[in-house]
């Protein structure tokens, strides 16, 4: 029996939207909530961008972007698509012809910008592209740079303008039969971007894209999208999401599970409960938990595991994760296994065998899963 089910209070209803194919990766519907990032190098430096898309996937992330400014880019663009490990989206400012030619080079998917991809002309030649060559679109709208007409009605970006500009060009996409597109309404400020998701939720079934667009640095940033991402997550509201911060691409990645896995939307790796530390503690817990979160960056098998300084919450932490360690007196600690007391264990041992438990228990809980479905394709 799940935790939603004896707990309703932890349950978040998703929005219903039609669901959409991203390369190989669905996005809407039932599908899981797909986590997004982007590429800061120079698009036609094939290696330093690959490598980098390299690093994103090893870290989770299922879509990655890549900005096409050029023709020198988009001509890169198709060895990049060619030895990704992951669908590319290929992002289009200014130039509707980098999009068709994204097209053909092997993007799974075109990220445009209404306020600046060109007239309706323009757009429907994307359309055929994306059409021809099996790409998705992204409508993506953004407050600080709507149409000149839309700034004039409202005077200022306001949500109102972002609904508009994309309820326009969804129909625009709907008048041309063409309905593989997801829809983004991204701001800098959370109050803006969040006014902007929820009636933009409420207008269309399209899938949607969460983020908050130039969120900051990687501290500044992370708490800005936590907080703007997490509450419409919370309502029930995004499809794939990308956290945007001025820094490597791998933290977006990490940050965009971390926001999953704290609203219980998606689960990878290992989530660390740990204590802030205190005067109480039996060891260095800060120290322990950096060193524990290098150490098991390695795992994809989503476990719980608690390390709590001293014995105020450590065992009731314990009792609710896969593996714990609480902090106790003269130099040792309890080890708790599937929130049970196991064993005594000495500080200077806890780290190496808490790494070995947890690798044993990830390979058992594969081992298990592989079992399962080799008994349901039998």
């Amino acid at each position: 029996m799940s935790l939603n089910h004896v707990r309703p209070w932890r349950n978040i209803y998703r929005r219903k939207s039609r669901q959409i194919m991203v390369g190989n990766v669905p996005v809407g519907g039932d599908a899981p909530i797909s986590v997004q990032t982007m590429t800061n190098t120079l698009t036609p430096d094939i290696k330093a961008t690959l490598d980098q898309i390299h690093a994103a996937a090893a870290a989770g992330a299922d879509i990655v972007r890549v900005s096409v400014p050029d023709e020198e880019s988009s001509r890169a663009l198709k060895f990049i698509t060619a030895e990704s490990p992951v669908p590319i989206v290929a992002d289009i400012h200014f130039h509707y012809k980098r999009a068709i030619e994204s097209a053909e080079a092997g993007a799974a998917c075109l990220r445009i910008n209404p306020g600046n991809i060109g007239d309706e002309k323009r757009v429907k030649e994307v359309i055929r592209a994306a059409r021809d060559n099996n790409c998705s679109i992204r409508i993506g709208v953004n407050a600080g740079s709507l149409e000149r007409h839309l700034l004039e009605k409202y005077a200022e970006p306001c949500p109102e303008a972002m609904l508009e500009s994309g309820m326009d060009h969804i129909k625009i996409l709907q008048d041309n039969d063409f309905h593989e597109f997801k829809i983004s309404v991204k701001a800098s400020d959370v109050f803006l971007a969040a006014a902007a998701y929820q009636q933009i939720a409420e207008a269309t079934d399209a899938p949607i894209h969460l983020g908050i667009t130039e969120a900051g640095g990687l501290v500044s940033g992370t708490v800005k999208s936590a907080i703007g991402l997490g509450n419409l997550l919370w309502m029930g509201i995004g499809d794939t999401i990308r956290v945007s911060l001025s820094a490597d691409p791998v933290e977006e990645v990490k940050i965009g599970y971390e926001i999953l896995k704290s609203l219980g939307l998606r689960h990878r790796g290992v989530t660390i409960i740990s204590c802030p530390s205190c005067a109480r503690q039996g060891f260095d817990v800060i120290k322990t938990v950096a060193a524990l979160e290098d150490r098991l960056s390695h795992i994809t098998t989503s476990m719980s595991l608690s390390i709590i300084g001293c014995v105020v919450n450590g065992p009731g932490e314990a009792l609710m994760t896969d593996i714990g360690f609480t902090g106790g007196g003269a130099g040792s600690g309890m080890v708790y296994l599937a929130g049970k007391q196991s064993h005594k264990l000495s500080n200077e041992q806890m780290i190496d065998h808490i790494v070995e438990q947890v690798e044993t228990k990830a390979a058992q809980i594969e081992a298990e899963k592989a079992a399962e479905e080799a008994a349901l394709q039998a």
